[in-house]
């Protein structure tokens, strides 16, 4: 089990421990505009544009060579995504512009109806993907198969590094994938040396770069890759092919026009432009967020703020926008807090433009297209691929790169999603029935799987083998049953029956099967699992009433019962294989758990562990003794944990509301029970710790529910063996606070003056 903590240096400077705060999930819906801004939130934002900077400009304007377009459309979308995209996006730090992915559709669709119609087609997705950001359906661009996508980038990739290592070589690309690779030969053979050592050189960079020291690391690999090509390039003085910008920009703006042709294809062209734009920016932007701890993108913001990226970059005469991985990835890393910092790295883009011209101009193409050819290959992923071959997805995701390298982005899309609708068919055709003989006679059919229309005919094969006569047991441990299965079980138990077999089914899930022969309502979709010690609400009741302690006594004895049967039906099944490992290797837990005895607390349930994973200790109050004469449980459990067992780790965890901890403010409250009165003298250290610092607070019971864990783990340290472990830095101790009401758990932090409050 691990935990992670936030930077606590503001919270320990007011002299409080805090609980550290948890990351807020990708989907949660957190507010998409900027995040807090520190004191230094301003100076990060401007060193981080200028760095984005530095990158974005080499990069657009490879991919404008890449997908056919003028050079100066890509260094205006990196501007439009910056200032347009950065300004009304729903993340703070995505940052957007001309994107290696699109390279593909774009240089078709300019071979197809020329640039200034693509750029019409352009601001057409743009205004498609605003009315889909407007109407809110960007979560359903995700539902598109991630391994798809991946595959969708592998095969892009590859499509990339073909046409770009013939610009490398001196050449020119051809139209096609398979043509530049069935060229690459003849190209090799009569190649342009000069531009092949420029492009060498520039990629010998960008594989050296990372492994050089972190201090020279600041400057992003890109740009050092293409001054050392420039450089290369001047110094050598000769025909080089360079970076041709216009000498009035403004005159080179493209004007869309209308596109001429099938307008059936026209409308193809801007759906798929719309969808492969929005669903790689959303993807980037869900990315992104787990890379930062602010605030959580806005999916339907971000998306129609791509949008309105894209109508600004196509009515301009700019290639299309989207979020770009590479950029965002930099711009958090060099410390990027706000959408600020998006948005001066356009500003600074548009000055190099109207400043920098001429030194851009020195930049050979061969050094953009070796960048290309490089960050080609990095979109195969080999982790993605490794991924997809895990979940049994690598058909899908194959299927893909190959239909985007052989026959075009949309047509690969189109043949991948086939793909992972197939898989997902065959998933749920796919059923596992296992038949054992009994001990004691009969046998056990175990099913699992989804048992639908299309996984009955196996399940009907497997029990019509089976003898007749005598007890089938019918264990279903299975995740969804239509209503073709649910016949099929009735109708296989009705016919034995009547040859006078016996049968049971037993269902480890919901109860499809018992619903419906019950008359009451199958649901559509399993629902949320119970907990196997879930109790009635009329046994409760009977419970917890005073005035009916025989009905107490019998309610309770029976929740145990109930419980005890509950589990052997639904949960022993599933970890009776984690069980029998453990019994045959022995406990071997790295992690002490020591909380309080309060039965609100379920240790496995608020750590998401299992059997074998905590090895816990409570008492009343969470106590550690600080000195003792006499045996003592507690420090018995923590001596044989610390010195027999593998731990590593020591949590001491309290929890809100904690009845020992109020006893120790109303002294009196333990007299009649001696016993607890005499244990409760551990805790009065914490309670002299909290009113050194927070008497009189109107929070005294939640500041010394934490002050005490606190203090615990001081007493910890008084233990020779745990301090000397400590020290040596094999042993960590850990303070947990759980907050029962909001059923939320922190981790304390030590402060040098007091205890605080939870965040």
């Amino acid at each position: 089990m691990s935990h992670s903590t936030s930077d606590t240096d503001a919270r320990r400077s007011a002299g409080t421990p805090q609980p550290a705060e948890t990351p807020t999930p990708a989907d949660a819906p957190t507010p998409a505009g900027p995040a807090r801004r520190r004191p230094s939130a301003w100076r990060d934002d401007l060193v981080a544009s200028v760095i984005v900077m530095l990158i974005a400009v080499p990069l657009s304007l490879g991919i404008a060579v890449a997908s056919g377009a003028p050079l100066i459309a890509g260094l205006i979308s990196a501007i439009v995504g910056g200032i347009v995209a950065g300004a009304l996006g729903g993340s703070a730090v995505q940052v957007s512009g001309p994107a290696a992915g699109l390279t593909v559709i774009v240089a078709g669709l300019v071979q197809t109806y020329g640039w200034a119609a693509t750029c019409t087609i352009v601001a057409a997705a743009g205004v498609l993907q605003l009315l889909l950001g407007l109407f809110r359906v960007a979560r359903a661009a995700l539902a598109v198969s991630p391994n798809v996508i991946h595959g969708m980038l592998a095969g892009v990739g590859v499509v990339i590094a073909l046409s770009q290592l013939h610009i490398v070589l001196g050449g020119q690309p051809h139209s096609s994938a398979l043509d530049n690779l069935l060229e690459l030969p003849g190209q090799l053979v009569a190649g342009h040396l000069p531009s092949a050592v420029v492009g060498g050189l520039t990629v010998a960079v960008l594989i050296s770069w990372p492994r050089l020291p972190r201090r020279l690391r600041t400057v992003p690999a890109p740009l050092v890759a293409v001054a050392a090509g420039t450089v290369l390039a001047v110094v050598l003085d000769s025909n080089i092919a360079r970076v041709d910008l216009p000498d009035a920009p403004l005159d080179a703006f493209a004007f869309p026009r209308l596109p001429q042709g099938d307008w059936f294809g026209i409308l193809g062209a801007v759906g798929s432009l719309a969808l492969v734009a929005g669903v790689e920016s959303l993807l980037c932007a869900v990315a992104v967020d787990r890379l930062h701890r602010g605030p959580r993108a806005n999916l339907n913001r971000e998306l129609a703020g791509q949008g309105a990226a894209n109508v600004v970059a196509g009515l301009l005469g700019g290639l299309p926008v989207a979020g770009v991985i590479v950029r965002s990835s930099t711009n958090v890393a060099a410390g990027a807090r706000t959408r600020a910092s998006a948005i001066l790295h356009g500003v600074w883009v548009l000055l190099v433009v109207g400043v920098a011209a001429s030194a851009i101009e020195l930049i050979p193409l061969a050094a953009l297209a070796a960048v290309l050819v490089f960050i080609g290959l990095q979109m195969v992923n080999v982790r993605h691929l490794r991924s997809a071959r895990r979940h049994g997805e690598l058909l899908a995701y194959a299927a893909t790169a190959c239909g985007v390298i052989g026959w075009g982005l949309f047509q690969g899309v189109l043949i991948g999603m086939a793909f992972a609708l197939a898989l997902t068919v065959r998933r749920l055709a796919h059923v596992t029935v296992e038949v054992q003989p009994r001990e004691e006679g009969g046998w056990l059919v175990s099913v699992g799987g989804s048992l639908t229309l299309l996984s009955v005919p196996a399940l009907h094969r497997a029990l019509s083998k089976l003898p007749d006569g005598g007890e089938v047991e019918l264990r279903l441990n299975i995740d969804y049953m239509d209503h073709s299965g649910i016949v099929a079980v009735d109708d296989w138990r009705a016919d034995r029956e009547r040859s006078g077999g016996v049968v049971t089914i037993n269902e480890l899930h919901h109860q499809w099967y018992g619903d419906a022969m019950a008359g009451r309502t199958v649901p559509a979709r399993k629902p949320v699992p119970q907990l196997a010690f879930a109790q009635s609400w009329s046994a409760t009741t009977a419970a917890t009433d005073p005035a009916r302690p025989r009905d107490a006594r019998i309610a309770a004895r029976r929740l145990l019962e109930d419980g005890t049967r509950e589990f052997h039906r639904r949960l022993a099944p599933q970890v009776r294989p984690l069980l029998a490992t453990l019994a045959r290797t022995g406990q071997r837990p790295v992690h002490l758990f020591l909380t309080c005895a309060d039965s609100r607390l379920v240790p496995n349930l608020i750590t998401a562990s299992g059997p074998g994973d905590l090895f816990t200790v409570r008492n009343v109050g969470n106590l550690v003794p600080a000195s003792t004469t006499e045996p003592d449980s507690t420090i018995a459990a923590i001596e044989y944990a610390v010195a027999k067992l593998p731990v590593r780790t020591i949590t001491v965890c309290g929890h809100s509301g904690c009845g020992a901890m109020a006893a120790l403010l109303r002294p009196g409250t333990a007299d009649d029970l001696p016993h607890l009165r005499g244990w409760l003298r551990h805790g009065q250290p914490s309670v002299e710790r909290m009113r050194a610092t927070a008497a009189g607070s109107r929070d005294e019971l939640d500041l010394l529910c934490q002050a005490n864990v606190l203090q615990q783990l001081d007493h910890l340290r008084t233990l020779p063996a745990i301090d000397d472990r400590v020290r040596r830095g094999d042993l960590e101790l850990v303070g947990g606070y759980f907050d029962i009401a909001a059923g939320r758990m922190h981790l304390l932090t030590e402060a040098p003056t007091g205890p605080g409050t939870p965040s």
